[in-house]
């Protein structure tokens, strides 16, 4: 029998596999848009149905400034999250955000939970400076 016909295909996702309330997730930590500084911190065992986007942003921000591999993180103003990707979706070509959709993926009310947000299991999030964002959106040349 062929490897290529070895497969179920009823059989779910993986990602559709875990319950709400045990979900992973990456967030991806952006220093510099220009020069692609971005370290991911993964996050196992994250309960979707309790979690809001102000306290993920707290848990996130706690972690960098406790954790010494991510020191050279520590001197930017994190204040947004945003959606990068979901799984089995398709990803941007810019490989340090994605700049598209911003009313559908910027995680704006901070009161929110994470499952209203749209936010799934093995969703990937973009932490970074507001600011810092705008500016690079308005001229997105990479500097490396």
């Amino acid at each position: 029998m062929s490897a290529v016909n070895d497969f179920d295909m009823e059989e779910p996702l993986t990602s559709t596999t875990r319950p709400d309330t045990q979900a992973i997730i990456t967030v991806r930590i952006i220093k510099s848009f220009p020069y692609r500084n971005v370290k991911n911190y993964v996050i196992h065992g994250i309960d979707l149905t309790t979690t809001t986007v102000n306290s993920l942003k707290e848990q996130v921000i706690e972690m960098i400034q406790k954790t010494g591999a991510y020191r050279p993180y520590r001197n930017v103003n994190y204040d947004t999250l945003k959606i990068y990707t979901k799984a089995h979706g398709s990803k941007t070509m810019n490989l340090v955000i994605n700049m598209n959709d911003d009313e559908d993926t910027l995680l704006i009310d901070g009161d929110k939970l994470l499952k209203d947000c749209g936010i799934e299991n093995e969703t990937e999030l973009s932490l970074f400076n507001m600011d810092d964002y705008l500016k690079f959106k308005e001229n997105p040349e990479e500097k490396w």
